[in-house]
């Protein structure tokens, strides 16, 4: 019982053993608190149970919590690949009671589990507690027999946790294993404590208080425990090891690693492949909870772990994306503890690769950026720590790898306005994470749930119901009653009002009384099942308590399910056609139209687009009925069901089934099936039509299709038809007869353009110029010279036109200047080959320019071209050209 996965399932077998009910890891993105930027501990997911604003149908837990620390307060990524426990990717093992057991239990339940199911020596542990918490360190002396040396009492925060300045907090109790006087270090608290002999296992934190005021604390009435022990750190320890890194789950991405760039993970280069193999993790375990790189938020995160890992990459000398091809050692060695990574591991795969060559790209530009910035330094010098940061901030590019550009040049790095620069991000970023207030704003819709209870909707049958008012919110706070002209949120104990998630837009209707009436203008789901309406009363005054009859706008309920039942097929035929690493990344449904982002690595071709249009029609013209069953989650899956994944589901789910494949892997089977809590269709039919209007980019990786349905759907065709028609019409043919003709004025508009072009070039070669005796063949300096000043030529047509000139001198110089009607000016400076040794087309072009007023130019010695803004020094440009020639 020593490898990775052994050791996760011994934890949560060894409570589950012990009462606990084992909870699924919850996604890197937090649902919970705004606060946060990745989930970054195991009690994240529980910290409403832990407040009192959410309550479980169990009271003790046991998770395996996959964690990030690369951003926002807790950032561990400079770190690592350098140290032996730094990771932005960890599992934290952890077990929790909600007012179930205390300190006595749980150090219990953490002695039994590390001595005995671990057998870890006893002999070599010690144990921290809070200066003043006597209870613990009685515990710990009668429970694990240790004697009072081996329980050292820490005075500061390190053993007091706090979850914010108010709120739940408590002492904790640090659990800690002694590697041997051979390894330098000292015990906790003392002044070695930061050496490598004395390591942290696991921390327990006893939730004991609450914390009123920074003055006032109270005893809370149900303490609970929350507790956390890093599945590499116990790995380290059991196998023997004292780097993480050294550990079997390590070791099999790094052999990867080593295999694919036929570098030994041994010297400098070690470090490169420990990066790789846990910035692997991180950037995988992300991409499929759903984060895509990005220039901003998490997605900007995920890029600069991806791209350090990249980097590191190239360190090795890979000459190819490598990343990619280390995803399946990933999936084998964890895929079982976490089914996502397979089920996505063909985007994983995608993204990766797509990233690591757009990155190579990058570098090639940073390092042209850096050679321009250092242009101007010598040996010694230093770059300046600003400069260093644009290229790391905004560029993707490293600061290792700028000292190590410069390295060679002995130029070195103003580390110290760098760290400025670089703490003056993190500044902001902490602001911009710091929450916008909606947390504490939703609060009171967590307080009514608990007062009230969820909300039960009826509206999968019924789009009519009668209630009876729960509460009435009016700017932020509960009220009694509300009066004509108000603007109110209703909570109501049931309704056919759909709240608005998974994309699809909340109902609108009436709600009415024997004494009031108010329009609906949206519904929204709050605190996991609260059902909050959206209202103006429009006349009378509604009070709590009083009974209520709902109804829903029947015909822009109708568009909703049309437009959601097409998501569904739509989702299917995507994945059809174009790969199962399709996954859907957000989606609108409105009444008038549907919008769905997919993820795809690129712009979808026509026929794609008519392809999956076509399935989806296909199933709509069986009018087969739409089917829902109620199944958990991991039947519903092994049945085939798609989940969304992040989306947070119940025990107890809904399967939507539509239609019956007539092609591909499909023909015969269930076509779209999927875990959907929205409102659908009954059958298939009902939908009418869908028709795609577009397909477009909308981030990396991401792309989005627009579509209509039913009426609307046949609108559009009309309005198309009726194009058609008109433009029929104006052509004087048939509709049928639009396209070729068309395509025969247009073959036509080419000719007369090349005819054109070819007229234009004959006349600006034949003389007659512009009258400023700059349009003749000229011998200068012993060279034939053709300068003229030409109009009504295309700038991208002047090359065309001074090769033109070349073949008539056969050799010379050929000097075009073309004014364009805003009178700015073009010049191209055309030399033959016999002649570029003497002369340079790129030096003769910029002495135009300048000419003209502009600056530069640029090209081949026998092809250059500049351009100027002041069109009426034309002749004295291509006279200075002549100039230039004679010397």
């Amino acid at each position: 019982m020593s490898g990775v996965n052994e050791i996760r399932s011994a934890f949560l077998d060894y409570f589950r053993k012990n009462g606990h009910e084992v909870v699924s890891s919850s996604p890197l993105v937090p649902r919970n608190d705004p606060t946060l930027m990745f989930t970054n501990a195991g009690m994240v997911q529980f910290k409403n149970v832990f407040t009192g604003l959410e309550q479980r149908s169990y009271s003790t837990a046991a998770t395996a919590q996959k964690c990030v620390r690369a951003g926002g307060k807790h950032n561990d990524l400079d770190n690592v690949g350098y140290t032996a426990r730094h990771h932005t990717f960890f599992e934290m093992l952890g077990n929790f009671s909600f007012g179930d057991y205390f300190k006595e239990r749980a150090i219990e339940l953490a002695w039994g589990l590390i001595t005995k199911e671990f057998g870890i020596d006893a002999k070599r542990l010690l144990v921290t507690v809070y200066h003043t918490d006597d209870e613990a360190f009685g515990l710990w002396k009668k429970i694990a027999g240790l004697s009072d040396d081996r329980i050292i009492r820490i005075p500061t925060s390190d053993n007091f946790w706090a979850m914010g300045d108010t709120g739940p907090c408590g002492p904790c109790s640090e659990i800690f294993y002694d590697h041997g006087d051979h390894i330098w270090g000292g015990p906790p608290g003392s002044p070695e404590e930061d050496g490598d002999r004395f390591i942290e296992i696991w921390n327990l934190v006893f939730m004991q208080f609450e914390q009123l005021t920074k003055e006032e604390r109270v005893d809370l009435p149900r303490p609970s425990i929350d507790t956390g022990m890093g599945l590499e750190r116990i790995a380290a320890l059991l196998q023997g090891k004292h780097d993480n890194y050294d550990i079997d789950l390590f070791q099999a991405l790094i052999a990867a690693s080593v295999e694919a760039t036929g570098v030994p993970a041994e010297g400098d280069r070690r470090a490169s492949h420990r990066v790789i193999a846990d910035h692997l993790r991180s950037a995988s375990f992300l991409i499929a909870d759903g984060v895509l790189p990005s220039n901003e938020g998490r997605g900007y995160v995920l890029r600069r772990i991806m791209r350090r890992a990249m980097r590191h990459a190239q360190l090795l000398g890979a000459k190819d994306p490598l990343m990619w091809k280390l995803l399946p050692a990933l999936v084998g060695q964890m895929g079982r503890a976490y089914p996502e990574l397979q089920r996505a591991e063909a985007l994983i795969s995608e993204t990766l690769k797509l990233e690591e060559t757009r990155f190579r790209k990058t570098l090639e530009r940073g390092l042209g950026l850096l050679s321009d910035a250092t242009a101007g330094l010598d040996k010694g010098d230093t770059l300046d720590g600003e400069t260093a940061f644009k290229l790391y901030d905004t560029y993707g590019f490293p600061l290792d790898l700028t000292q190590d550009a410069l390295r060679g040049r002995g130029i070195g790095v103003d580390l110290s306005s760098f760290t400025d620069a670089m703490e003056r991000q993190k500044a902001e970023a902490r602001k911009s994470w710091a929450g916008s207030g909606d947390a504490a704003a939703e609060t009171i819709w967590f307080e009514l749930k608990e007062k009230a209870g969820a909300t039960e909707f009826l509206g999968y049958d019924t789009e009519g119901a009668e209630g009876e008012v729960q509460a009435i919110v009016r700017d932020g706070s509960a009220v009694e009653s509300a009066a004509a002209g108000e603007k109110v949120q209703l909570v109501i104990n049931q309704t056919p009002f759909y709240g608005e998630s998974g994309g699809q837009m909340g109902d609108t209707g009436t709600i009415t009384t024997d004494h009031a009436r108010l329009t609906v203008t949206d519904t929204q789901k709050k605190a996991d099942g609260l059902f909050v309406h959206n209202c103006v009363v429009d006349e009378g005054t509604i009070k709590t308590g009083d009974a209520v009859a709902l109804s829903v706008d029947h015909g822009r309920r109708f568009r909703l399910r049309s437009n959601h039942s097409a998501t569904h097929l739509l989702h299917e035929a995507l994945r059809e056609v174009l790969g199962t690493h399709v996954a859907q990344k957000g989606s609108l449904v409105a009444p008038e139209r549907l919008r769905f982002d997919v993820s795809h690595p690129k712009p979808m071709s026509a026929e794609e687009l008519k392809v999956v249009e076509e399935m989806a029609n296909e199933i709509i013209l069986q009018n087969s009925p739409v089917t829902t069953r109620l199944m958990t989650v991991d039947d519903a899956i092994a049945e085939g069901a798609m989940a969304l994944f992040g989306e947070k589901y119940g025990d107890e789910v809904r399967v939507v089934s539509m239609g019956q494949g007539v092609r591909g892997a499909k023909a015969g089977k269930p076509y779209s099936v999927e875990l959907c809590g929205g409102t659908h269709v009954s059958a298939t039919g009902e939908i009418g039509l869908v028709r795609i209007l577009g397909e477009s980019a909308v981030g990396a990786g991401v792309r989005r299709l627009e579509a209509v349905t039913g009426e609307a759907a046949r609108a559009y065709l009309a309005e198309q038809d009726e194009r058609v028609k008109t433009l029929a019409t104006t052509l004087k043919v048939q509709p049928a007869d639009v396209l070729s003709r068309v395509e025969a004025l247009m073959d036509e508009r080419r000719k007369l353009e090349r005819e054109l072009a070819d007229a234009k070039k004959k006349l600006a070669l034949g003389g007659g110029g512009a009258g400023d005796g700059a349009d003749a063949v000229r011998d200068v300096a012993g060279l034939k010279f053709l300068g003229k000043v030409v109009t009504g030529v295309e700038p991208k047509d002047l090359k065309g036109l001074a090769d033109e000139g070349k073949k008539s001198l056969g050799s010379g110089v050929v000097a075009f200047v073309g004014v364009s009607p805003d009178g700015k000016a073009s010049a191209v400076v055309a030399v033959t080959d016999d002649l570029t040794n003497r002369v340079s087309a790129v030096d003769l072009v910029r002495v135009a320019s300048a000419a003209l007023g502009g600056k530069g130019g640029g090209g081949r010695p026998d092809m250059a071209q500049a351009g100027g803004p002041d069109g009426g020094k034309a002749g004295e440009a291509v006279e200075a050209v002549a100039i230039a020639i004679a010397g």
